[in-house]
């Protein structure tokens, strides 16, 4: 579940074992966890700082960009493959969100042109009827090349939003 207090989300991702929390007895299978910065140990945040430095081209080299995040060259190159924002796993694919949203005029129509001004393709919209003026919305969208962190962040801070959650992905 995303909360409205988050500002930017990671996911780990761990093979064959479990770094953070999870299933002890995982095989062969990836497992992804939504985890929120501040639970996460401070190497992963500054691989992933790391990463972006090379990505805008600030930092032209892995030497460069570890030494401007202070970490060593080996801890980049062993979690750099498993640690990445949390929108760039989700680029190209189909994800459904739950939102929960106040019975007001527009904050439907309001979420869903973030949506459609974010880059995300909407795909199914299912909405419930409204109880005690509370209207229960279903959206599947396909992300393309989308900024997912930004755009969950900017619905979830938008007016009239009370809770959003991501139920599937594909």
């Amino acid at each position: 579940m995303l909360a409205k207090k988050s500002a930017l989300w990671y996911i780990l991702c761990c093979k064959n074992k479990c770094i953070l929390w999870g299933d002890k007895d995982m095989k062969e299978d990836v497992t992804y966890f939504i985890v929120e910065t501040g639970a996460l140990p401070e190497i992963f945040l500054k691989v992933a700082e790391a990463k972006k430095l090379l990505e805008s081209g600030t930092a032209k080299t892995v030497k460069d960009a570890t030494q401007m995040v202070n970490i060593s060259r080996s801890a980049y190159y062993k979690y750099r493959d498993s640690v990445f924002p949390f929108y760039e796993n989700f680029r190209g694919r189909t994800i459904t969100i739950a939102l929960t949203l106040e019975n007001k005029a527009g904050v439907l129509s309001n979420a869903l042109n973030l949506i459609a001004g974010g880059g995300a393709n909407i795909l199914t919209i299912n909405q419930n009827i409204p109880i005690n003026n509370i209207a229960n919305v279903t959206i599947t969208l396909e992300t393309g090349k989308t900024d997912f962190n930004g755009l969950v962040n900017n619905i979830i801070s938008s007016d009239g939003v009370n809770n959003l959650k991501i139920i599937a992905r594909e």
